[in-house]
């Protein structure tokens, strides 16, 4: 199940980019009080998440033994991935449009109601697994297919309740004119901001599995305590994401004002901002570390592993919120997307990722200086930030007078 999964997360990269790219635009024409045209955008998502996610639905139910052989070649995983493939492939079809009205709820002021929603399906979702995995009296264990019908319910659930407050929100109900409506113009402000996001978020996924690559050849050990250690960054970074999609929607909002000064202000507020959620993130780390490290049964020698790189996350989680809140939350409120790209392809791509992989292939360093080399990508990025910022490029009003 985890190999298929790979499936939705590389869909999820691809919507991701359509969706973070309307998000800017729909910030800017709410904050100027358009909200026709923030409409308009909103199906616009629609529109291309739907055909991202047929696609990917279509490669699933069609030929899901091919792509499960892609990520390993063991007869039988590629079996049970593929039968899972072959249903979980129809919540695809829900899952991208349910995320383009969460993100709308953001914007539009609705930020609590998303957060129910998301974790009301979790709920349901660990629910509905116990019981169609396991199996409970008369419902009979499904294994792996179980997840699968309960992944199609959630996310059928999570669409029905955004749709049933579209219906009562007139600026994020989309009718006939909307869903249809096609403007040039728009599309290419669109296009200005997506490469850049896709750009940033495939760059990302593909560094993710390399990094896996690597720990898996360093032994079983590295491999244990990297994950672990995964997991407790993970946890933290929900803070850091949050505040980024904040800056987004808040700066966003006022550019399509243009209260430029204002703007100013608040990239400011968050740049200080930035600086506290690092230091948050170094303390929680502090407190989630000895809890996973009491909470994972390891091997000796991945309990030390883990230690080590709980230690080194401190830092690296303050250069984290750092670089995320600026470069993907401050910087895309104004259309400037590229620097995300660019950065991640010079820090990690030029730089950590052929540095990790000589030191692990050719001069046999230890685990953890592979390790911190790996991750030294976040770090190295922080002094290039500050140069950026005062060029003030994500100062600008996207949103169009004669639109």
């Amino acid at each position: 199940m985890s190999l298929a999964n790979q499936i939705s997360f590389v869909m999820s990269l691809f919507n991701g980019a359509v969706i973070g790219a309307v998000s800017v635009l729909i910030a800017q024409y709410w904050g100027k009080g358009d909200h026709t045209n923030a409409r308009r955008f909103l199906s616009m998502a629609v529109r291309y998440v739907t055909v991202i996610s047929g696609v990917f639905f279509c490669l699933s139910f069609l030929m899901p033994e091919r792509l499960m052989a892609i990520f390993t070649p063991e007869p039988e995983l590629i079996r049970i991935g593929a039968e899972y493939l072959r249903i979980v492939g129809f919540s695809y079809l829900f899952a991208g449009v349910s995320q383009c009205y969460l993100m709308m709820m953001k914007i539009s002021g609705c930020a609590k109601l998303s957060v129910w929603i998301s974790a009301v399906t979790v709920i349901v979702d660990m629910s509905a697994d116990f019981f169609l995995i396991y199996g409970f009296g008369k419902i009979p264990a499904l294994g792996a297919n179980g997840s699968a019908y309960s992944t199609i319910a959630v996310e059928a659930v999570a669409l029905l309740w955004c749709l049933l407050w579209a219906r009562k929100k007139e600026e994020a109900r989309l009718d006939c004119g909307s869903l249809f409506y096609f403007s040039r113009a728009f599309e290419r402000d669109l296009w200005k901001i997506v490469p850049g996001m896709l750009a940033s978020g495939l760059s990302w996924g593909l560094s993710i599995s390399l990094h896996s690559f690597i720990m898996g050849h360093l032994g079983t050990d590295a491999t244990a305590a990297a994950s672990v250690t995964g997991v407790a960054q993970q946890l933290i970074q929900c803070l850091t994401h949050g505040l980024s999609s904040g800056a987004t929607i808040m700066i966003g909002q006022l550019l399509g004002r243009n209260l430029t000064d204002q703007a100013r202000e608040y990239g400011g507020r968050f740049w200080r901002v930035s600086t506290w959620c690092g230091f948050v993130n170094a303390g929680l780390i502090c407190i989630v570390g000895p809890l996973v490290y009491v909470f994972y049964v390891l091997e000796p020698q991945a309990k030390v592993y883990l230690v080590q790189m709980l230690i080194f996350s401190a830092i690296y989680m303050f250069a984290y919120a750092y670089n995320t809140i600026i470069t993907c939350g401050v910087f895309p409120a104004g259309g400037d997307s590229r620097y995300d790209a660019v950065s991640v392809f010079f820090a990690t791509w030029c730089f950590a990722l052929p540095l990790a992989l000589i030191g692990c292939f050719v001069l046999r360093w230890p685990v953890m200086a592979v390790y911190v080399v790996m991750c030294l990508d976040e770090i190295v990025k922080v002094p290039f930030i500050s140069r950026r910022y005062r060029k003030y490029l994500w100062v600008k009003n996207l949103t169009r007078d004669d639109a």
